[in-house]
């Protein structure tokens, strides 16, 4: 789904316009300026977001659209597309290549941002194991395929798998993170030039020179001003990186930082002709949920300053992960996702076992590896740990590539309790469980507490080569004078 060479955005594309808005509303600009600029956004509904932010925090998920058209699903320019290296083969639109998921506490005060590897290799809902920027797009095209084969009209089709593919994405996040989205953020490729261009262009700083002619990256070493085109280049680059995607979402991260350190500084966006400027850009590249009250949120922000936002990326268990059909991936372990991002939102105790009583704790328990007395077996594991055992059965629901604890939602207690006892399971939201309810479907990867190993070891699917686990870099702040040095 996509070349290895094709564009990966940044967070920067529309977090940028949030952090943009909010500067224009404190330096005085007002809030009918601000409500403008908000007003051109196309609004989307129905995708089963959390939106209730009971744990504490605005949780936002920041996708990057690899896409030929703009927010409104015009067709870019061919001058447009000539400038961004895109083509016209018609293929974009199909991959997420950057996802990242934004925690905002709910005084406002904090920001941190996680970025998700597009190769991540997870479980998608109704698809089984796949890349993760995978998600929404081919839950788009067989949805839209299978509507069209009903007789469907295809603009019908087209936004019916369009919405379906978005919803599968906001799940397959919720899934690996154990964070329940609130808000939905999407902007297309034109999206980071046109931003970019209305604050001016920002600085960035290279190690070494770069020419790769497959991203368009041709920079010196050293610090330098981009504009729009050349920031897409930069933040695009893949190849003759050490580290491959995880180089280009550092350069993702510190032109992010750098970007929100400068606007926030120097106020640039004070001028009528940037708000013209940035209006625009808003308007044609971005869609927003429409549950978000932007402007609300935006008045819960005005505490936010640079050294307040906080970039990190998920654990990867191995950058160089194969399946076995052949296909390159990046293998990451859920339980510890899940465990990292709690620590990232410095928020522990409400995704793990602690505080939860297992007498209260009810488990539905299910065999789907096809070993006979695995899930009474597990069963038994939990009841010695004082859990309370509710239905132990044999699996009829599906195939089940990887053992899961499954919930009305991804980041409840009780499930996280369950999954932490059974050795780190993922927790998954599961659409039809009641609240309350908790769900253990075991597959043939299971090695928790009741299986022949007793381990807490798991396979997720994929096999390697040569494993290359990458221990998490440091994180980045937007609090720094001047931007960060990078590959």
């Amino acid at each position: 789904m996509g070349s290895r060479g094709r564009w990966l955005g940044g967070p920067g594309r529309a977090l940028a316009a949030v952090i943009s808005v909010l500067v224009l509303t404190v330096t005085g600009l007002g809030w009918h300026s601000v409500d403008q600029l908000v007003s051109g956004i196309e609004r989307i509904g129905n995708l089963g977001l959390g939106g209730d932010r009971a744990d504490g925090a605005t949780d936002i998920l920041v996708v990057g659209i690899d896409s030929r058209t703009d927010a409104h699903g015009n067709p870019l320019t061919s001058g447009e597309l000539a400038m961004l290296h895109a083509g016209d083969d018609g293929e974009g639109g199909l991959n997420t290549d950057t996802i990242v998921l934004i925690r905002v506490p709910n005084d406002g005060s904090s920001a941190t941002a996680i970025s998700i590897p597009r190769d991540s290799y997870v479980d998608i809902p109704g698809l089984g194991m796949g890349k993760i920027n995978s998600a929404y797009g081919v839950t788009k095209a067989t949805t839209q395929q299978k509507l069209i084969n009903k007789g469907t009209d295809p603009g019908e089709a087209d936004r019916q798998s369009t919405l379906a593919g978005r919803q599968a994405l906001v799940k397959t996040v919720a899934n690996l993170t154990g964070i329940t989205v609130d808000h939905y953020a999407e902007v297309g490729l034109l999206g980071f030039v046109l931003l970019t261009d209305a604050v001016g262009g920002v600085e960035v700083c290279l190690k070494n020179p770069v020419d790769e002619p497959l991203s368009g990256a041709d920079f010196p070493a050293g610090q330098q001003k981009l504009d729009g085109a050349q920031a897409l280049s930069f933040v695009r680059q893949r190849h003759e990186l050490p580290r491959g995607d995880l180089d280009r979402i550092v350069r993702q991260q510190v032109y992010m930082a750098q970007l929100v350190h400068q606007v926030l500084s120097a106020r640039t966006l004070t001028s009528p002709g940037r708000l013209k400027e940035l209006s625009d850009a808003v308007g044609r590249t971005i869609v927003l949920d429409d549950g978000w009250d932007v402007l609300g949120f935006l008045h819960e922000l005005q505490d936010l300053s640079g050294g307040q936002v906080k970039f990190e990326t998920i654990p990867v268990k191995d950058l160089n992960g194969w399946t076995e059909d052949g296909e390159s991936v990046v293998r990451v372990d859920p339980a510890a996702v899940h465990k990292y991002v709690a620590r990232a939102i410095g928020n522990d105790d409400a995704r793990t076992e602690g505080g939860v009583d297992p007498s209260t704790v009810t488990v539905d328990v299910y065999n789907a590896s096809g070993a006979g007395g695995l899930a009474a077996q597990a069963a038994q594991a939990l009841a010695a740990k004082g859990f309370r055992t509710g239905t132990v059965d044999n699996w009829i629901g599906g195939p089940i590539q990887s053992s899961r604890v499954q919930a009305s939602s991804g980041g409840d207690a009780k499930a996280r309790a369950v999954a932490q006892a059974l050795g780190g399971l993922p927790v998954m939201a599961e659409s039809g469980l009641p609240e309350g309810a908790v769900r253990v479907v075991l597959a043939t990867d299971y090695a928790g507490p009741g299986s022949a190993t007793g381990s807490a070891t798991f396979d997720f699917s994929g096999s390697s080569t040569t494993a290359t686990p990458v221990p998490p870099a440091p994180p980045i702040d937007a609090g720094t004078n001047g931007p960060k040095c990078v590959n």
